[in-house]
């Protein structure tokens, strides 16, 4: 089996190609450093020649609003149409948790909008939507970071490691296409606000951070189910909060 994984230069997409690679099958890393553009097409015929399944891990280079839909949009469109014109029989593609429980967020409005694309095009699909990453607490703490003091959200987050994340999305590459949504996620929930605190805290960070339920979250505000699973339905990773932190702190040490 040939699996092209758009994005797979990057933190999920290389490792959900290593774990192809595991399974005895072909995984090409499809991206702009491999001469692959699913913006322009440069490449994509050719990357997804004799392709049989393409799993779409890429994200926005900026998160502005008109970026950020113009990206996912066109790059959706150039890789459906490319899978059609190659007979691929399988489109995988990672969205997020709530996404459509987020409107006033310009970022899950694009992956909305990318989501929409894949039902309406003829490839079978299957969309894995995952909940927020360990490894992007530092960066949501500094996107609320304004003069030492972090002000975040009292909502609820269940986030997951990213190797759980890859794991799945590569165990679905390698099933039949469900032309449905499976949902990914941590097997811990937490409040936004403490689990940043508590992160910082342990890396030695002095910011403060400062609860307010008012906050937004990347420009959404959240609930207790904005961006967490709702019902029973979601897949719970294996990779617990201290548990991730161990695994880092044993790499770091090595």
């Amino acid at each position: 089996m040939k699996v092209v994984v758009i994005g797979g230069t990057g933190l999920i997409g290389s490792q959900v190609v290593s774990r192809v690679r595991e399974q005895g099958h072909e995984a090409l890393p499809a991206s702009p450093n491999t001469g692959v553009n699913t913006l322009t097409g440069e490449g994509l015929a050719e990357a997804l020649a004799g392709a049989d399944v393409v799993v779409d891990v890429s994200n926005s280079p900026s998160f502005a609003d008109a970026d950020v839909l113009s990206f996912f949009t066109t790059s959706t469109t150039n890789v459906l149409a490319a899978e059609q014109a190659a007979g691929v029989g399988h489109h995988v593609a990672l969205s997020i948790v709530g996404a459509d429980r987020a409107p006033s967020s310009g970022y899950l409005r694009a992956k909305v909008a990318q989501e929409g694309l894949i039902k309406a095009s003829p490839v079978p699909w299957t969309i894995v939507r995952a909940t927020q990453f360990f490894e992007f607490l530092a960066a949501i703490a500094d996107s609320a970071t304004q003069d030492g003091v972090v002000t975040l959200s009292t909502g609820a987050i269940q986030p997951m490691a990213a190797q759980d994340v890859a794991a799945e999305v590569a165990d679905v590459a390698m099933a039949p296409a469900r032309n449905a949504t499976v949902e990914i996620a941590g097997p811990e929930r937490f409040h936004l606000d403490e689990l940043v605190r508590g992160a910082l805290a342990a890396a030695g960070d002095p910011r403060t951070v400062v609860s307010d339920p008012a906050a937004t979250y990347f420009g959404t505000p959240l609930d207790e189910t904005t961006i967490v699973p709702v019902g029973d339905d979601a897949i719970l990773a294996p990779t617990t909060l201290s548990a991730w932190k161990e695994a880092r702190a044993a790499a770091a040490a090595s």
